[in-house]
């Protein structure tokens, strides 16, 4: 009997996988406030969703104060927010898993109402983004034009992504992934749309690019290559992102990661359309298959995957492992599902975002159980009574 391309063992650096079903990083807003902690709640989220020999990436959690662009992401930078991630990695490790912090800095898309002492939200050059965003209180409001970081204080935001890293190893956690994707602020600075900078960081493709590797190189330099994870969204326009030649960024930048030996790079298909629940664009190129030809290492692709199309990929050699977004949110136990071919529960978008225990650690697994008693035992809060952006 042929083996099930999904459920063979990969090696990622350290970590050994018994399975290629691996949880894509989520932004949920659910940490206990004030002070943007993982608590209890969290603790169980990622515990029902953790399996033998699996892997979750957390959801993109701040650095610092300033990175913060949503109201309740958690942090990785306080005593306090250490500790409620050691719960998490505690409750994921006693089931066998694996679990990575995917570390970010949201750059331009924030509000001056989420950023310390109501500051603007910093980006590489004075550039608003279009559209609206949602500020401390939730409500929609026009993005701000943010303001554009000095080059004196690159250094300082380098250092804070390896202070996050190593947080993130005291915290129990197996590794890293930097969050260089989706229009956030390291992807900020790679692409010509958002970075009209002058100096070293700014122009042709090798300075867009500089900030990244320092802070991938900085990371490794902390934790070793064996436990660094990337993610790239290339092609992908969400966030008001462009790139005039996206074909040459792409191949620079993954030919440049394949030199670091990372544990894997993780591709956000340009296909899917996060805002929406519509089938992904037939007609997208496959990124993953393309960072094939540069980036010799493990290689994870998400967006818009359904068995089928996961076993494909991965059989054909297009991709190493298959990151699944939605789908893990209302199935706590995907990979059994996918393994034996059980039906996959439909989520409730509108408890994506904020709120307590519901639409969050309330689906049933194929057992039944949706750990009541645990759940009692959790603090109530408000269910969020507001449909937010889709956040990947």
């Amino acid at each position: 009997m042929q083996s099930d391309p999904l459920f063979t063992p990969l090696k990622l650096g350290a970590v050994a996988l018994k399975h290629r079903v691996i949880m894509a990083p989520m932004t949920r807003m659910r940490s206990a406030q004030p002070g943007n902690v993982p608590h209890a709640l969290n603790a169980e989220y990622y515990r029902q969703r953790a399996s033998e020999g699996g892997l979750l990436i957390t959801e993109a959690t701040d650095i610092t104060p300033q990175a913060q662009g949503y109201r309740g992401t958690p942090g990785l930078y306080s005593a306090e927010q250490i500790a409620g991630w050691r719960a998490v990695t505690d409750a994921v490790h006693a089931k066998g898993g694996f679990i990575f912090s995917q570390i970010w800095h949201v750059g331009r898309i924030s509000h001056s109402s989420l950023q310390p002492g109501g500051a603007l939200p910093v980006a590489p050059s004075a550039v608003r983004p279009a559209g609206e965003h949602t500020d401390a209180s939730g409500q929609n409001v026009p993005y701000e034009t943010p303001r554009a970081l000095e080059e004196a204080e690159l250094a300082e935001l380098v250092s804070d992504f390896v202070t996050a890293a190593r947080n993130a190893r005291e915290a129990g956690f197996d590794g890293v992934e930097v969050h260089g994707a989706n229009g956030y602020l390291l992807d900020q600075f790679l692409r010509n749309g958002s970075n009209k900078r002058t100096d070293r960081y700014g122009g042709s493709i090798e300075n867009r690019a500089r900030l990244l590797l320092e802070v991938v190189d900085a990371v490794i330099a902390a934790l070793g290559a064996e436990r660094v994870g990337v993610r790239l969204s290339p092609w992908n326009g969400f966030n008001d992102m462009s790139d005039s030649d996206g074909e040459a960024l792409w191949n620079y930048i993954a030919a440049e990661l394949d030199k670091r030996e990372l544990a894997y790079l993780h591709v956000v298909e340009p296909r899917s359309d996060f805002t929406t629940d519509l089938p992904p664009d037939a007609n997208a190129r496959d990124a993953t298959s393309h960072f094939k030809s540069f980036f010799k290492g493990p290689l994870i692709s998400t967006g818009g995957y359904v068995a089928e199309t996961a076993r494909a990929a991965v059989a054909a050699g297009r991709a190493d492992a298959i990151a699944f977004g939605r789908p893990f949110i209302s199935n706590p136990d995907l990979p059994e599902r996918l393994r034996i071919g059980a039906a996959v529960t439909r989520y409730d978008r509108a408890t994506f975002y904020g709120g307590d225990h519901r639409g969050y650690t309330d689906y049933a697994s194929l057992a039944g159980e949706t750990n009541q008693d645990v759940l009692a035992a959790l603090p109530r809060q408000s269910a969020t009574d507001k449909i937010f952006a889709w956040v990947p």
